[in-house]
């Protein structure tokens, strides 16, 4: 068998360009980023989705993948993978503000742990409701949601010389825009319940001026921010259901020019 120079730099980049975009996917991707993930597992997984990918690639631009315009490509299907990669990333992050907002009624504000997912310190409530939306994620199947994001992602953003436009910069910047929103629906019931005890806590000390309302109020705000929290996980999943279903449908909208 015969192989001309076109041939083996076709088939060089049918490999490390889907190899590019899919590293970078599940290198910044909720769960598959998360660092308690060994790299080796990471690189693993990439190879395998890799593999599953190759035979339903649209055709490959036989460009060499060491020239300028191969170096390019690759840049473009990094930028690619991070893009989509974040973009759902940003889902985890809206709970972390949620869980700072909470966190600041109740008199946690100061609370910190370390994050094992991304490696910073985040509140305790922002960690709690991580965990939370990590098992809610993968109870929803989330992950296989994300592979079927990525497999598609190669028919709506085929390898070559187009990438992201500007419209789908504004996509991801518009989910920016709206974790705060999203993260104010989700801490509003414990946010409100805690500020109804401290406006009952006010009107107490106006009327008993002896009472030591910081000695008290604060273990109590404490326990019943506690108990509306559990009381408040109920309103969490379609909640998260919903973040999961419009992160997907944004990221997987990539390239197609929707809004």
């Amino acid at each position: 068998m015969l192989f001309t120079n076109a041939d083996i730099t076709t088939w060089i980049g049918s490999l490390v360009w889907p190899f590019t975009r899919i590293a970078a996917i599940l290198a910044i991707a909720p769960i598959f980023g998360a660092r308690m993930v060994q790299k080796r597992i990471r690189l693993v997984m990439t190879l395998l989705l890799t593999w599953v990918v190759l035979p339903l690639l649209p055709q490959v631009p036989a460009i060499d993948p060491f020239s300028i315009a191969g170096a390019l490509i690759t840049v473009q299907q990094l930028v690619i993978g991070l893009a989509i990669g974040f973009g759902l990333q940003l889902i985890f992050a809206t709970l972390v503000i949620a869980g700072q907002a909470t966190a600041m009624g109740m008199g946690l504000g100061f609370a910190q742990m370390v994050d094992p997912q991304n490696g910073v310190s985040v509140p305790v409530i922002g960690q709690y409701y991580v965990v939370i939306a990590t098992l809610l994620f993968l109870a929803l199947n989330g992950h296989l949601a994300l592979i079927r994001v990525l497999v598609d992602s190669f028919q709506t953003l085929p390898i070559g010389v187009d990438s992201l436009g500007r419209e789908d910069f504004w996509v991801i910047a518009n989910w920016g825009t709206r974790m705060f929103s999203d993260a104010l629906m989700v801490a509003i019931p414990a946010i409100a319940s805690i500020l109804l005890v401290n406006l009952a806590f006010g009107i107490v000390s106006r009327s008993a001026p002896q009472l030591n309302v910081f000695g008290v109020g604060f273990p109590v705000t404490l326990t019943l921010g506690f108990i509306i929290l559990v009381f408040a996980i109920s309103n969490l999943l379609p909640q998260m259901q919903q973040l999961i279903n419009e992160a997907l449908i944004s990221v997987g909208q990539l390239g197609s020019g929707a809004p």
